[in-house]
């Protein structure tokens, strides 16, 4: 099952000292991966994608932090999708609203309906996950393009990484990762995933510490999805030999490094550079 914030009756109490503490870390790990991938750039207009859960809100606040001493100068916008089909734990529209407000991100809210659509999914026999995800990744798509960004945030980390790599092993038979950095459209803008070095524990920590109020409960469909399955297998298998989820995320980068590679060696000098 996925690593959750647990549930509390009162109220959650950010501890802002711990939670500056964490962030000094997590930051170091963003660092990492900007600095391997290049992820951002000076003049940047980043559209976040925003959920409202534990990962998107910690992605959001660590690229806000970062602003202040970045070398890099860019904006952000947080992009949140409503639809008529919850999806998982999540701060209400009302309070992160407030929070980027009081941090000077402006927050764009775009509406969509998924739930005939995952309904659909279901009758067939299909993954209603999929559906979802990919409506709600277009209607990014489409606001990201409509914004003029050059860069869409994701907030996916090292272990949906590790999870997708998997996934695509069991079910289709590649050896593909989820990329860190991908252009779309022709380089309209480039999908980047910042977190992609950070664990989802380290993340559940800094969103304690953060007092991110969230609400709802998980998914519906979240216990049953190839996903799920595929981390319950990494989960026993990290029991059994610590670090497995780490040196699967190495054997993917470390393939992707072998294909860009044998790519640019058949380049010509001007495309290969």
């Amino acid at each position: 099952m996925e690593t959750a914030i647990p549930h509390v009756a009162e109220p959650v109490r950010a501890d802002a000292a711990r939670a500056d503490k964490l962030a000094f870390y997590l930051l170091k790990a963003l660092g990492k991966a900007n600095r391997r991938y290049r992820l951002l750039a000076d003049g940047d207009v980043i559209l976040v994608a925003v959920s409202g859960g534990k990962d998107s809100m910690s992605l959001l606040d660590l690229l806000w932090r970062r602003q202040a001493t970045a070398s890099e100068h860019y904006t952000l916008i947080a992009g949140h999708i409503r639809a008529d089909a919850h999806c998982g734990r999540g701060v209400s529209e009302d309070w992160l609203r407030a929070w980027c407000a009081a941090r000077d991100i402006p927050l764009v809210v775009d509406e969509i309906a998924v739930a005939a659509e995952r309904e659909a999914a279901r009758e067939k026999g299909e993954q209603a996950c999929f559906r979802c995800a990919w409506l709600r990744r277009k209607a990014l798509f489409n606001m990201a393009t409509r914004l003029g960004c050059t860069k869409l945030a994701f907030a996916h980390h090292a272990d949906d990484i590790a999870e997708t790599t998997l996934m695509n092993l069991f079910y289709t038979a590649t050896f593909r990762p989820m990329e860190v950095k991908l252009p779309f459209f022709g380089g309209r803008f480039i999908v980047i995933r910042p977190l992609a070095y950070v664990e989802e524990r380290d993340i559940v920590t800094f969103a304690l510490a953060s007092g991110y109020p969230l609400e709802g409960e998980r998914c519906p469909e979240a216990a049953t999805s190839r996903r799920s399955r595929v981390r319950a297998i990494l989960q026993q298998l990290d029991k059994e030999s610590h670090g497995v989820r780490r040196r699967v995320c190495a054997a993917a980068e470390h393939a992707q490094e072998d294909v860009r590679r044998a790519v640019s060696k058949h380049l010509p000098d001007d495309l290969a550079s």
